[in-house]
């Protein structure tokens, strides 16, 4: 419990500190867009790495050099943790907004710094504003940044299994062009969902897998993408878990 209250704290004093940053983001962001955007990301990158320290939790990282350094990427990946965005996001290579729930616009300070790094807001009830959200994503992708979403829709709540990932949530590398980079969480609920509202000790495992070129793909093999991609993320999870239950 004591580290769920630093984080608290931690979080709050940062918000405070966002009073004076956030300012100072914006005044870059009307001389340079892309320069405020890559300000904000070292920002954000620093806190969620402070808050990955103060939970305590022993991270490995496997196949980070299978994400391409040269251009934009869908990442897609499975969802059980708060803290798989916070640890994913201290290893994306550019600005790279995440596709969240509405809900979370109406955060103070939070909602500001997630505009800053392109991140969507998806109203899952609207089918028509869910499309106008992969459209926006779309085209931050042609201007070079990254997107990434999970989509299994919304944070599983069972260890060990996955919800279908939906279709949809490929559209976004479909029509853009860009790779599918498939990333793989496992452990990650041990943080705190398995335990909340405690924040214990984890050992973490955040896996890239070999990045996807839907262009390369057969026709009838890529209308299936969501299921393709869930394959492979559910493969490397339970290679993951056996070598994990053999140590």
């Amino acid at each position: 419990m004591i580290r769920f209250i630093i984080i608290i704290l931690y979080i709050l004093v940062f918000f405070i500190l966002s009073i004076i940053l956030l300012p100072l983001e914006w005044l870059l962001g009307l001389f340079n867009k892309r320069a405020m955007r890559n300000s904000s990301l070292r920002i954000i990158k620093a806190v969620f790495g402070t808050i990955v320290f103060l939970a305590g939790t022993k991270l490995e990282v496997r196949g980070l050099e299978n994400v391409p350094d040269d251009q934009p990427v869908l990442y897609v990946g499975n969802h059980r943790s708060f803290f798989d965005i916070v640890i994913s996001m201290m290893y994306v290579k550019r600005v790279t907004g995440y596709v969240s729930k509405k809900e979370n616009k109406k955060v103070p300070f939070l909602a500001q710094w997630m505009v800053n790094l392109n991140c969507l807001f998806l109203d899952r009830s609207d089918i028509k504003q869910g499309l106008n959200t992969i459209l926006k994503a779309i085209e931050l992708v042609k201007d070079g940044y990254s997107i990434c979403i999970f989509p299994e829709g919304t944070r599983n709540k069972e260890n060990d299994t996955f919800l279908p990932f939906h279709e949809g949530s490929f559209k976004i590398a479909q029509k853009s062009g860009c790779l599918i980079q498939p990333f793989v969480f496992y452990n990650s609920a041990a943080i705190f969902e398995d335990h909340a509202p405690k924040v214990k000790k984890a050992h973490v495992v955040l896996q890239y897998l070999p990045p996807i070129d839907m262009k390369a793909m057969e026709k009838e093999e890529a209308k299936h993408i969501g299921a393709y991609t869930q394959k492979l993320i559910e493969d490397a999870y339970f290679a993951i878990k056996d070598e994990a239950a053999n140590q």
